[in-house]
């Protein structure tokens, strides 16, 4: 059994990871300041006494005695993290600076939860872990993707000059349940536009592209990259290299419903990446880990989720 803290533990993806990381039989510490995450991704823990829930804000120190540090907390979603730009600034960088303090004082192991992002709007396609990306650094957008960059910077420098134990992961578009209806993001905005039959807004002609990964598959893949040996540091890329039109979700997600939804068109946000698609050839060498979960199964479990909630 190890002692683990996860900040933004429940958020859409750390709480998944700390259900994960509960039913292995771990002691788990969840911090969240719910401005994106929510009590009820975490109610079924809530009285499992090897769980505890603690409201707290990442930009302030935290100590606890643990053994491994999962940093997920950030808001993700543009809608979130534009709405107050600075502070996701300081979520990023504050938090990494205060995680990274903690990890030092109790010799824990920390792992980073980058984005995809990093990379920009890639002139490098499909993105390799070692192309430095194509971002904008006074846009609207880069709060969260430079906050992002800075964060694993930080992490780097931890470990080159204080030789602390660290992980770096970068995620890509991930999807699935405890998603926030109204995050903004294109499979949730989808789904929930589909189930209430409401019109569909594609930006641009919907041909820019995703790659999408059930959530199942990330925590997986978070999960055997901070079990890794010390060596291993990263950063290494964590999605589904199968890439998809805009369009081509919102049609499968149309399919899937049943929805009488139709399409409009709007246009291309300032800064929307044009495609994005990761190569995984290093989380297949080190981490033996690829997607499982494709495309449509994963929708359908999305979407059944957001029929309780939405409906």
């Amino acid at each position: 059994m190890k002692r683990i803290l996860i900040t933004g533990g429940a958020g859409f993806i750390g709480s998944h990871l700390c259900t994960r990381l509960i039913n292995e039989g771990h002691d788990v510490i969840c911090l969240d300041s719910y401005f994106t995450g929510s009590k009820e991704n975490v109610q079924h823990l809530m009285t499992n006494p090897h769980f505890e829930l603690v409201r707290y804000d990442v930009t302030n120190p935290y100590y606890a005695e643990v053994d491994e540090i999962y940093n997920l907390a950030c808001p993700a979603s543009p809608i979130h993290y534009q709405y107050d730009a600075v502070k996701t600034v300081k979520t990023s960088v504050m938090g990494a600076i205060n995680m990274l303090t903690l990890g030092r004082q109790v010799n824990a192991k920390v792992l980073q939860a980058s984005t995809s992002e990093v990379y920009g709007d890639p002139i490098v396609h499909p993105q390799t872990e070692d192309y430095w990306g194509n971002v904008n650094p006074i846009g609207i957008r880069s709060c969260y993707d430079e906050g992002k960059r800075c964060a694993e910077t930080l992490f780097m420098d931890y470990h080159r000059q204080k030789k602390l134990r660290i992980k770096i992961i970068r995620i890509f578009n991930t999807y699935g349940p405890n998603m926030h209806p109204h995050d903004g993001r294109v499979v949730s905005n989808f789904i929930v536009q589909a189930l209430k039959n409401e019109d569909i807004a594609l930006y641009g002609d919907g041909s820019q592209t995703r790659s999408f990964q059930y959530v199942d598959d990330l925590i997986e893949g978070m999960i055997r990259m901070m079990n890794t040996e010390d060596d291993f540091i990263g950063p290494v890329n964590i999605g589904n290299p199968h890439e998809f039109t805009i369009k081509e979700l919102a049609e499968k997600v149309v399919a899937l419903t049943g929805s009488k939804s139709k399409f409009i068109f709007k246009p291309l946000p300032y800064d929307d990446p044009k495609q994005r698609q990761p190569n995984i050839s290093l989380a297949k060498e080190k981490l033996n880990w690829q997607p499982t979960i494709q495309l449509e199964e994963g929708l359908i479990k999305t979407i059944d989720y957001f029929r309780k909630i939405v409906i």
